[in-house]
């Protein structure tokens, strides 16, 4: 192939494909789209983010789903759970490392700022990016906050996530039935009925929550 003719590649073959994407993070995120089907949901007065327990092999516990990264703030993943695992942490440090310096709580979206720009360093070396897609809520100076950070370092807040397994299923079963208005039951049944229509079955499913009143992240007992 001359030079003219690898135009564009040359020796960033590895980096990017033909349309101009990044390829491993393309890779990430099929990776990402094969994990368990996760969802997220924020109204002014909470936020809420459950988790598919995948089926494991016999005698092997399922592995954690929802994390307490800070009193005031969780987060849940989908994609290889090593990857997830690590980003947990980065976020568990990140908390931490500002209550130690500045003696009060990190803000929600320098969190997910934080793990975006974490997860780009990935993007521009010769190595394998991170395949773990990371939905963190919280509650700071702001509100309640949603964020969902991606492989690609990209991260954005709103009202409504969905990553994993048949994502854009839950995603349309969300947008169907959300209200800015509806309570913690309701949000629990739809976060339900999303990953159940993602899945076909009736899943188990780890939850964790937040709300304005209370102010502390928590799991709800399966």
């Amino acid at each position: 192939m001359s030079e003219d003719s690898s135009a564009g590649f040359g020796r960033y073959t590895n980096f990017y494909g033909p349309q101009g994407r990044l390829v491993l993070v393309d890779s990430a995120l099929e990776a990402v789209n094969r994990g368990s089907t996760t969802i997220g949901i924020k109204t002014p007065e909470f936020a809420l983010i459950s988790s598919h327990i995948k089926p494991t092999r016999t005698l092997i516990d399922p592995s954690e789903k929802i994390f307490v990264i800070d009193s005031h703030v969780g987060a849940t993943g989908s994609g290889y759970i090593g990857d997830i695992l690590q980003l947990i942490d980065e976020l568990r440090v990140e908390a931490q490392r500002h209550r130690l310096t500045f003696e009060n709580s990190i803000d929600v979206s320098s969190l997910a700022k934080h793990l975006g720009t974490f997860l780009h360093r990935y993007t521009i070396y010769a190595v394998r990016p991170q395949a773990a897609s990371v939905i963190i809520a919280g509650i700071d100076q702001k509100g309640v906050q949603l964020y969902q950070v991606d492989p690609s370092g990209t991260f954005f807040g709103g009202s409504g996530f969905a990553i994993g397994q048949s994502s854009d299923v839950a995603l349309t079963e969300i947008q169907r039935e959300y209200s800015a208005d509806m309570n913690i039951e309701q949000a629990l049944k739809l976060s339900n009925k999303a990953i159940e229509k993602a899945l076909g079955e009736r899943p188990v499913v780890e939850t964790g929550i937040i709300t304005v009143k209370e102010k502390e992240f928590k799991k709800i007992p399966q």
